[in-house]
């Protein structure tokens, strides 16, 4: 496949995952109130609609001033342009890298939008096994450490491939 092929390929596959992450949060946004909840799977998952105005797991959510959205959304907006330029330079990233980065990309411009346009981030998927509860998330925050995990194993096969080749 060619640059161009793999780049277009790369962006339509980013843009996909910003597409069912909206559509997914805007199906909860419209069928569940704040902090409303359904049983999916008693005891195991549940669809809470929450909002994040902090950062992953939480962090900073509890310092509520708007400098704080303001950097977050900064921040936010220079990861979404270094993985856009990073993904651009396709012919650098073997096929793990560029979906990873692909997938991240994606899961931060969900992200980005509903901190922009909202000032937080609306989580809704709610997995827990008796009174523990791992933290609630989206399907961007999904993609986001599907990605990283893809660039895990691109950073281990590379590593295998330079030591062949060696």
């Amino acid at each position: 496949m060619d640059k161009g092929t793999r780049r277009m390929a790369a962006f339509a596959g980013a843009l996909a995952v910003f597409a069912v992450d909206r559509w997914s949060k805007t199906v909860v946004e419209s069928s569940l109130g704040p902090y409303d909840s359904r049983v999916v799977i008693p005891g195991f998952f549940n669809v809470i609609r929450s909002g994040n105005p902090g950062v992953a797991f939480g962090i900073f959510a509890d310092n509520s001033t708007h400098s704080r959205t303001l950097l977050l959304i900064v921040a936010s907006v220079a990861a979404v342009l270094i993985l856009a330029r990073m993904l651009w330079r396709i012919d650098r990233q073997d096929q793990f890298s560029a979906a990873g980065l692909s997938l991240i990309l994606g899961g931060a411009l969900g992200n980005v939008y509903d901190r922009v346009l909202f000032g937080s981030v609306t989580d809704f998927l709610d997995f827990y096994s008796g009174t523990y509860h791992w933290y609630t998330f989206n399907l961007a925050d999904s993609a986001i450490c599907i990605g990283a995990g893809l660039l895990i194993l691109s950073m281990f096969f590379s590593k295998q491939r330079k030591e062949v080749h060696v």
